[in-house]
């Protein structure tokens, strides 16, 4: 057995001496009260019945503190308890009294103080003793006077209906005892692992590294968790139990749902807060409070404005850099042209080839300067609503007529009804302008290209899709950067603006490449209420 089983017993034992003791008390104060003793032959055996179930009990009490085999203990009880009922059922008249009853709560007892087994026991005891009792009346051995109507077959009748009774109380009691038993070994059990979880769930909420606060629906902060303290600087005695504007000041019931960012002054310094507020609602859907995770955001933010710092010098250069290199080669081969022709040295038909090289890369440097211009100051988009279709078709056009003497290449249209859109017309040609010309030059021995325009939720994707050679994929993530180029004569520009334009038109553009079989841009271009489909 172990120290909580034994520790139950002893528990179960001295309730027992508590229950005798108060029971006894009852039964001879209702007994004095009502006259009993004057109805009874031999009032002083009553008297001392009496004072032998207190005395008993006394004893019961001493001995509970040192006795070790409680089980034995309480048997000895309860089978003291059974003669000193029968006793008590003899003074009172054996068959006429009406204390049998006593017996009834002695296996109850049993049954709660012990087990079932027990309860049987003592009921085998109970019914033994009582009917021994009612057989020395019946014979006349005992000085009980029998009552002149009863015969034979009554003793046998209320000895049978007594040992049903006993057995019955027995077996319900029993099973009611094995049952609660149950019960509380699962509460146990239970209450250990709600226990445990409950401790689990503290030791997360204090080892979390964010600021964890919880407020009732009015604002008072109920929980502070130890990282709150740390950000914070504050005490959780000094915080729970107030109002939440006490902490932050810039919150106010009811609380915001949602991300927000907050500059929280702090012992003369200035933290920026990140917060994440949630409503926390019952069943029926009311709030009930908020829930609060912050975080110390000072020095992240503090890292991450040096690393956009670093990263736009990193861009300045290699801007700068592409830049440089892009204007040195015509610049090269101007100097170049100029310093023969200075020298006057070279036939004249020379000097017409000589020339003709100067003017392109003239045009080139122009070229170049125009783009970047573009890309570096783009003109504020003129949004009007246009037809995108049309638009697309005199795109269509414009490449099918580029280069006539190729007849290996096939333009296809796929249009998904009418597409009105609200947009700058002459920015969205220009993406659609750079997109067809890469698609053709993606394919230099013929293809085709599919133009087409399908309506995704509350998007207009317009897509241009090849079958020409293809792009790298360690190269897809640089084709929208400034001045990057795999073509000989490109200025590497063309996407990078057509990308600046989405982003100024609320857009974007993506690419899918598989190297060998083609590519797809997909332009996505937001239509909210401006486009209506067919």
């Amino acid at each position: 057995m172990s120290a909580e089983d034994i520790s139950g017993l002893r528990n179960r034992i001295r309730a027992l001496i508590l229950f005798r003791v108060l029971f006894v008390t009852l039964f001879f104060s209702s007994s004095y009260f009502f006259g009993v003793f004057e109805r009874v032959p031999s009032a002083g055996s009553f008297v001392y019945l009496v004072i032998a179930f207190y005395g008993s009990s006394v004893v019961y009490f001493i001995s509970l503190r040192i006795v070790r085999n409680l089980v034995a203990f309480a048997y000895f009880q309860l089978v003291l308890d059974v003669f000193f009922e029968i006793a008590l059922i003899y003074l009172t008249g054996g068959i006429e009294s009406s204390f049998s009853y006593t017996l009834v709560l002695t296996i109850l007892a049993s049954s709660i103080v012990l087990n079932r087994q027990a309860g049987y026991v003592i009921a085998t005891l109970s019914s033994a003793a009582y009917g021994t009792l009612l057989s020395l009346q019946f014979e006349g051995i005992v000085p009980v006077v029998s009552p002149s109507f009863a015969k034979g077959k009554d003793y046998l009748y209320n000895f049978f209906l007594h040992i049903i009774s006993f057995y019955l109380i027995a077996m319900l009691s029993g099973y009611l005892s094995s049952r609660l038993e149950k019960t509380t070994k699962k509460l146990a059990e239970k209450d250990l692992d709600l226990r445990e979880l409950e401790f689990f769930s503290q030791e997360v909420v204090e080892s979390l590294p964010s600021g964890l606060m919880t407020t009732d629906s009015s604002g008072t902060v109920q929980l502070f968790n130890r990282s709150a303290e740390r950000i914070t600087g504050m005490k959780r005695a000094d915080i729970v139990g107030g109002k939440i504007d006490a902490v932050m000041p810039f919150l106010r019931v009811p609380l915001p749902e949602g991300r927000m960012e907050e500059t929280l002054p702090l012992g003369g310094v200035h933290k920026i807060i990140g917060l994440g507020i949630s409503v926390f609602k019952g069943a029926d859907e009311t709030t009930k409070g908020y829930i609060v995770i912050f975080q110390d955001l000072t020095e992240w933010k503090r890292l991450e404005a040096a690393m956009k710092q670093k990263e736009k010098w990193a861009a300045i250069g290699e801007l700068s850099s592409n830049i440089a290199h892009e204007i040195r080669n015509p610049l090269a081969s101007l100097k170049s042209s100029i310093e023969i022709l200075k020298e006057d040295t070279v036939p004249k038909n020379y000097k017409e080839r000589l020339m003709e090289i100067a003017l392109k890369e003239m045009s080139r440097l122009d070229r170049i300067i125009k783009d970047f211009l573009t890309y570096s100051r783009p003109i504020p988009p003129a949004y009007k609503k246009f037809d995108l279709h049309e638009l697309l078709d005199d795109t269509v056009e414009l490449l099918r007529n580029l280069d006539q003497k190729r007849d290996n290449i096939v333009i296809r249209k796929r249009y998904d009804g009418k597409a009105e859109v609200k947009a700058d017309p002459q920015k969205m040609q220009q993406v659609f302008w750079n997109l067809g010309l890469n698609a053709l030059e993606a394919m230099p021995h013929g293809g085709t290209l599919d133009v087409a325009t399908l309506y995704e939720g509350r998007n207009l994707l317009i897509t241009f899709e090849d079958t020409g050679t293809g792009i790298e994929e360690k190269q897809i993530e640089k084709i929208f950067y400034p001045f990057y180029t795999t073509k000989d004569e490109g200025t590497g520009l063309g996407l990078a603006i057509a990308y600046r334009i989405m982003e100024e038109q609320g857009g974007t553009i993506t690419v899918q490449s598989v190297p060998g079989i083609g590519t797809t841009f997909k332009v996505i271009l937001p239509v909210k209420n401006e486009t209506t489909k067919g």
